[in-house]
């Protein structure tokens, strides 16, 4: 399944103890790298949430932000006990300094009355796994769409230089027979004759310089690769990404060997179709 790795999803759970949201955001990378935000409360878990998401991709730049917000009138809770002391000192205290005016707001302001009830732990890592699982899922549906397209994109540019692997193919006999007609075209306007051996031994050399029948081999054995690496079903960006390299090589070399305007025009129209494939693999997965 081929899968792009630029994309993004978020996901959001909420509770009695408040909301849970995870955002991912992913872009083009040549390993896998990691970046989570996470509030101070979850940060405990972060060795764990870099292993689940290790465990679901295998390339990009991820961008992770988790945000927590609590229902803080859910959870807190009044130290009854506490507070019927502070009450009974301000009582006390009025008696015996009767200007003073104190506020019952005042009293919940005192450190331990008002008190959060701690989040359960394990409750807090389910919940956190949970959107974060909700969220690669998410994730791993826009990357598999992006993925077919691009992996529409390259079978079209592997059926274009398909075609012109056969047309230089086609055009390699009128071209070696073109070759031989110049060259004795060449030794016929030199004022000594040629001999009919040195004759044929200049052909071969010229013929074995300008054969391109193994670069033309090696592309049919390249598309036939890559057409079988898109259909896999695991990660091949760093498979393509090897393969684009080759067919560069092979369209360069067949450039270097060219003695015909066509078999020319053939290079130069592959090496564009090689790096438009080239760029779609950078994002591939």
């Amino acid at each position: 399944m081929i899968r792009s790795m630029t994309a993004y999803a978020s996901a959001e759970t909420g509770g009695s103890a408040g909301t849970l949201s995870c955002e991912l955001r992913t872009v083009n990378h040549r390993y896998l790298e990691l970046s989570p935000r996470l509030p101070d409360e979850l940060r405990s878990l972060e060795s764990q949430l870099r292993e689940r998401i290790a465990a679901r991709l295998s390339r990009g730049k991820v961008d992770i932000t988790v945000r927590s917000s609590e229902s803080r009138s859910e959870s807190l809770q009044v130290n009854n006990a506490l507070l019927s002391r502070l009450s009974e000192l301000n009582l006390d205290m009025q008696s015996r300094f009767p200007g003073m005016q104190l506020q019952f707001t005042e009293l919940l302001r005192f450190p331990g009355v008002l008190q959060q009830e701690a989040a359960d732990p394990e409750a807090r890592q389910a919940a956190l796994f949970e959107v974060l699982d909700r969220a690669l899922d998410a994730l791993t549906a826009t990357r598999e769409r992006e993925g077919a397209k691009l992996g529409q994109i390259l079978r079209e540019r592997l059926d274009a230089i398909e075609r012109i692997v056969a047309q230089v193919r086609e055009w390699m006999p009128e071209i070696r027979a073109a070759l031989r007609t110049r060259l004795e075209t060449r030794l016929a306007d030199l004022r000594q004759p040629a001999d009919p051996g040195r004759l044929e031994q200049e052909l071969v050399l010229q013929i074995t310089r300008s054969d391109v029948d193994e670069e033309l081999d090696r592309l049919s054995t390249h598309i036939a690769e890559t057409r079988r690496v898109l259909g896999l079903q695991e990660p091949v960006g760093r498979r393509l990404d090897f393969l684009m390299q080759e067919f560069n090589r092979e369209a360069n070399t067949l450039g270097s060997k060219s003695v015909d305007a066509r078999s020319t025009n053939a290079a130069v129209e592959l090496k564009v179709l090689v790096e438009q494939m080239r760029e779609q693999v950078q994002n591939i997965e």
